[in-house]
């Protein structure tokens, strides 16, 4: 099994929204990926969120932890043969547009809380989103 490490980020926009992004258009997830040799978490987590939405001016607020899961196959079933390991950071922005650059996730959403929670599709990041939500509110 192949064991990989990847970052991203909770997002807010002035409004307090919620930055989502279409992974290859068939699954909902917060902006990340994998963290590229000689970049550290917080590195890749801004370069994913760019490359993921557009958005270059993030104000890091906090650094929130890391979980593992599976990688998500392309039935939306958890794909064993990648486990990844997910440092993520709270992150604010005065951006309101966004324009995706990565062809391979070609939509990104502002969303309420709520409605980021439900919409996420792998069970182990609405979890770990759901448990941020005292933060996020604060």
């Amino acid at each position: 099994m192949l064991k990989t490490r990847s970052a991203g980020g909770i997002v807010l926009n002035p409004e307090g929204r919620v930055l989502v992004v279409s992974q290859k258009g068939t699954s909902w997830s917060l902006p990340k990926g994998h963290i590229e040799e000689g970049e550290n978490e917080l590195e890749a987590a801004r370069r994913e969120i760019y490359e993921e939405s557009g958005i270059s001016h993030l104000e890091l607020i906090k650094e929130l932890g890391s979980y593992q899961r599976f990688k998500l196959g392309r039935d939306g079933r958890e794909d064993h043969t990648e486990l990844k390991t997910i440092h993520l950071f709270l992150f604010r922005t005065n951006e309101t547009t966004l324009r995706p650059v990565d062809p391979d996730n070609p939509e990104a959403r502002w969303l309420d809380i709520q409605e980021a929670a439900e919409l996420l599709t792998h069970p182990h990041d609405r979890d770990f989103f759901r448990q941020c939500i005292p933060i996020i509110q604060t």
